[in-house]
């Protein structure tokens, strides 16, 4: 595949949120991050994340990565 095509990485961060009866705005005041920047994760605009914050995510929703993200269509 090459680079200027779109990924196939789906976020499912949305219904993680759901399943634990958690808001974007309490999962970034819990972790230190920007709203707008799970947001653009959410929304699947993310090009990249940092495994810090992948880290950060995944402790407090207590998940694994591969919980969080899917390959797509």
């Amino acid at each position: 595949m090459p680079v200027d095509e779109p990924h196939r990485i789906v976020c499912r961060l949305d219904e993680l949120l759901s399943e634990r009866g958690m808001t974007l705005t309490a999962l970034a005041e819990q972790i230190g991050v920007t709203i707008v920047n799970l947001s653009v994760l959410k929304n699947q605009r993310a090009k990249a994340v940092r495994f810090s914050t992948l880290t950060a995510i995944c402790q407090a929703l207590d998940c694994q990565p591969g919980d969080l993200f899917v390959l797509g269509d």
